[in-house]
């Protein structure tokens, strides 16, 4: 049973202290209701005891603490995924932007997934074309694996991420069964509006799955965008047998929006000050790709 609660004791930034709180989850997807009956959602970043620590999705301003509610929903973070994803442009909480209509999703899915078990990996073999020759003829993309592309700041690696997306695509057999996901984390509206109609403009829209999340937007839906795209990448693939590429641009911006995020729950610092556990967390996304076995759909990630 879902319990609402009135214990709201603070509100610092983006973070507000629940007490007497029970069985609630690290992770677990909140939503609070204002005076007004407007509604904000938050997600659980700690837990001690009764107390939770939740983070928002939308600005803190005008929360009244004594007069405001907030009630759990007993699941993480989830993404509705269907094959009609392909062509569309969505936020970095997954909610179409293009102004098309909502997904009728075929299930949903918890967005943090889990890492493949080694085990159950296939080989990664067969090449992704680029049309780059220094990644085709130097460092082959092959399907199911990792590739990172280091750049300096001012370097263009936001038009080299949009010439892979829109030149790539798998030789033989499988050349109608290939798609993109393409996930921009922490860009200007300048830049998501390039590659929004750099994609339309040379008709590669049609077989990727845009994710776009804003400087402006929250550190938290930061953190949540690359999750986003994987879990879209892991339907297409797993489900729906196609070889999928996905990019994320740029990991600096996330891992900046973890450093945010450990700052405002008060973390021993490590270096540079980004949170110890910021390689772990890198782990997490990248160890979804790969190959299953049995299956003949792919992950690959750049």
């Amino acid at each position: 049973m879902i319990r609402e609660y009135r214990t709201i004791q603070e509100v610092n930034g983006p973070l507000m202290l629940v007490k007497q709180v029970q069985g609630v989850a690290y992770d677990e997807l909140g939503e609070i209701k204002l005076p007004d009956g407007s509604v904000r959602r938050c997600q659980v970043l700690e837990v001690n005891g009764d107390t939770a620590v939740v983070q928002l999705f939308e600005p803190s301003a005008g929360i009244n603490l004594a007069e405001s509610k907030i009630r759990f929903l007993g699941h993480p973070l989830q993404l509705g995924v269907s094959g009609d994803m392909l062509g569309r442009v969505f936020n970095g909480m997954g909610q179409p932007i293009d102004g098309g209509p909502a997904i009728l999703a075929e299930e949903f899915r918890d967005i943090n997934g889990l890492p493949m078990n080694p085990a159950a990996r296939d080989y990664p073999n067969e090449f992704i074309q680029t049309g780059i020759s220094t990644i085709d003829g130097l460092n082959t993309l092959v399907r199911g694996q990792k590739l990172p592309i280091f750049s300096g700041s001012g370097l263009p690696h936001a038009n080299l991420a949009a010439q892979i997306a829109r030149q790539a695509k798998v030789l033989g057999d499988d050349a109608g069964n290939f798609a993109v996901v393409f996930a921009a984390i922490g860009i200007t509206f300048e830049e998501a509006d390039f590659f929004i109609q750099d994609f339309r403009r040379t008709g590669a829209i049609d077989r990727t799955v845009l994710f776009t999340n804003l400087a402006n937007d929250p550190a938290v839906e930061r953190i949540a965008t690359p999750r986003m795209a994987l879990t879209a990448a892991e339907y297409l693939a797993f489900e729906k047998g196609m070889h999928v590429l996905v990019i994320l641009t740029d990991i600096t911006n996330y891992a900046e929006a973890l450093r945010e995020v450990s700052a405002a729950k008060k973390e021993v610092p490590g270096r540079r000050g980004y949170p110890g556990y910021l390689y772990t967390n890198l782990a997490t996304i990248y160890e979804r790709a790969g190959r299953q076995l049995g299956k003949p759909g792919s992950i690959t990630l750049i």
